[in-house]
């Protein structure tokens, strides 16, 4: 809220700035300005608000602790929940009664300050008004601002319309004091202007005016009555659509339709008067027993009538699409004015409604992120809220011009967001990561490997007394636990590995204890041999859907070019969407890939940017080589 505070002090800053206001008029001002912040502030505080402290539970394994007792993460969130939702109730309540009532009162006195101490407000390179003048400077200077250059004043003569009289003058002198209820205005080198207003008419039309030039002009404006502002002034007879509640939206949006309808209704008669059928009907009565087209219609007048008729068809063209012009931006204003009353009956509902929406995706965000505190929690709830916040912008705007139905625009970010809070509830609820892509690229990968190879052939030894069982039995203890350990890069199958267990069980040599030398299983090569396989099946997973990429979009931009562009705009949909599965499964084969190689000890060449970049266009060369030389790189482990 104070950020936001302090930028609206900055947007407003031209208006309060040099007034010399009271201490409790500036507080007046905060106070009212900070009701239509809590659109902004409320959700955003909601949402970062349940992300740090859910995210807090989750990294200090609180919620392992109420696991652990028998509470679940929906008892954790219920009596938050019910504070929620009694918030959104309120939340309705203040947009619908206090931002209104604030709005009004914040118009009428951002109102009342303009009025004050207006020798203190006149800035540079724009037209202030003081009382019935308005006065442009080019540069001030002095410790008070008192010396001006370059000085145009527009004065106004009594009660006539418009400014009448003109000062322009090289220098000028602000000569009172800023205290003064009297603004002394000294001008210096310049020119005075006056267009004479005679009671005749016949005089005025030949716009007399006076001219004359000045060394020294002094101007004094009595400032008694202007600095003398009542802050608490209110006038009521203002109506926005951000100052009126649901009950008078709703009248409010009624009678601006009933309006808009009658001139629809009005425009419509208007045009069918002054069409040439309407008119002619009234006019020329043929024989009935006739039928004229428009060159027998013409035949009936000489040639001077027939372009008249002409002349005057043209005239009444031109006439009725200057008429359709004026009146489709009228309409348009209409529209748009009915629009912004719409949405502003729904945004009071959208918020009450988005409060909730945002604790669902901040609670169970923090507890999947298990990150707390400030960080990562911030970053993640701007980024959610500025997605949320420019969707409903982008939308309203839209809806504004009437191109986007302003119903569907109020709604539109709060809708996105809903099945968003859905998926997250449910990840937290069950206890699984955010993102699950395994499971969503599990099908492609069973269809492009099959079923892994679980290495279940010859699970049983050799008989005694066979050719192999004796051979093996011939082997040192110490050949038998190389075997054991490295059976694989041997290329021989579990039997081999069975055998040889069941010959050092017989000399004595237990399991337990190879296992505790590390002598049963050659971890760094059992490691390695899972990456590579993880690192097979997703480099074949990405090969396939690089193909199907590829095929798709140049198949969907042929057919879109000849002509065929729904097909075509299909074909490309599918090819964009294997192209995101793709890179997916290539982000997976570059992890397996770096791991693979930490297990080996090796410089991770896939963590460098040439492979990655280049990876992905040619990602058929990328497969082939990498294939080779991980299968060559695995058998040197020993």
């Amino acid at each position: 809220m104070l950020i936001f505070i302090l930028q609206s002090v900055w947007l407003y800053i031209t208006e309060l700035a040099g007034k010399d206001l009271d201490i409790d008029i500036i507080f007046k001002f905060l106070v009212f300005v900070t009701p239509r912040l809590v659109v902004l502030v409320l959700p955003l505080t909601i949402l970062l608000a349940s992300i740090m402290v859910f995210g807090g539970f989750a990294e200090n394994y609180e919620f392992a602790a109420m696991k652990s007792t028998g509470i679940s993460l929906q008892r954790a969130m219920r009596s938050i929940s019910v504070f929620i939702f009694g918030l959104s109730i309120l939340t309705f309540f203040f947009a619908n009664n206090i931002i209104p009532a604030a709005e009004l009162s914040f118009h009428n006195l951002r109102r009342n300050i303009a009025k004050v101490k207006p020798a203190m407000i006149i800035a540079e390179g724009q037209f202030n008004q003081i009382d019935n003048i308005n006065i442009k400077v080019d540069e001030k200077s002095g410790d008070r601002g008192q010396f001006l250059k370059n000085v145009l004043i527009h004065q106004k003569k009594g009660n006539l319309p418009g400014n009448h009289t003109v000062y322009a003058s090289l220098d000028g002198e602000l000569a009172s004091s800023e205290d003064s209820n009297v603004l002394q205005l000294v001008l210096q080198n310049g020119n005075y202007y006056d267009d004479l207003q005679p009671k005749e008419l016949e005089e005025r039309r030949k716009n007399p005016n006076i001219k004359s030039s000045f060394k020294t002009l002094t101007l004094n404006i009595d400032l008694a009555e202007i600095n003398n502002v009542d802050f608490d002034e209110q006038n009521n007879d203002i109506t926005k659509y951000t100052m009126l509640g649901v009950r008078n939206l709703n009248y409010t949006i009624d009678s601006l339709n009933v309006e808009q309808n009658k001139e629809y209704d009005a425009f419509a008669v208007n045009m069918y008067n002054r069409s040439t059928a309407s008119t002619l009907k009234s006019n020329v009565d043929p024989a009935e027993d006739k039928e004229f087209d428009d060159a027998t219609f013409l035949n009936l007048f000489d040639t001077k009538k027939k372009v008249q008729l002409i002349d005057l068809a043209i005239n009444s063209i031109n006439s009725t699409n200057q008429i359709i012009t004026i009146k489709q931006k009228s309409f348009f204003e209409s529209q748009k004015k009915i629009n912004k009353h719409v949405i502003a009956l729904h945004e009071k509902f959208a918020l009450a409604l988005a409060c909730i929406i945002l604790f669902f995706i901040g609670a169970p965000l923090g507890a999947l992120i298990k990150k707390g505190g400030i960080g990562l929690p911030i970053m993640i709830a701007i980024s959610f809220f500025l997605t949320y916040h420019f969707i409903g912008i982008f939308a309203k705007n839209s809806a504004e011009d009437d191109s986007l139905n302003p119903l569907i625009a109020t709604w539109l970010s709060t809708v996105i967001m809903l099945p968003i809070s859905i998926y997250l509830t449910s990840r937290a609820t069950k206890d699984r990561a955010l993102m699950d892509l395994d499971s969503l690229l599990l099908p492609i990968k069973h269809m492009v490997n099959g079923k892994r190879d679980e290495d279940d052939i010859g699970l049983q030894a050799f008989e005694e007394n066979s050719s192999a069982y004796n051979k093996l039995n011939d082997y040192s203890d110490q050949k038998l636990i190389d075997l054991l350990k490295n059976y694989r890069q041997y290329d021989l199958d579990r039997s081999y590995k069975n055998t040889a267990l069941k010959i050092l069980n017989g000399r004595g040599v237990t399991e337990q204890e190879l296992r505790f030398a590390g002598n049963l299983v050659n971890e760094t090569f059992e490691s390695a041999l899972r990456y590579k396989n993880n690192y097979r099946e997703n480099s074949r997973m990405g090969l396939f859907l690089y193909i199907i990429a590829l095929v798709f979009d140049l198949s969907g931009a042929i057919l879109n070019n000849n002509g065929f562009s729904f097909l075509g705009k299909t074909l490309i949909g599918i090819g964009v969407l294997a192209t995101v599965l793709f890179l997916i499964s290539f982000a997976k084969t570059l992890s397996n890939q770096t791991n693979f190689y930490k297990v080996l000890g090796h410089k991770i060449m896939s963590n460098s940017i040439v492979f990655i970049i280049l990876g992905i266009p040619l990602y058929f060369l990328y497969y082939l080589y990498f294939n080779r030389k991980m299968k060559e790189d695995l058998k040197q482990i020993r």
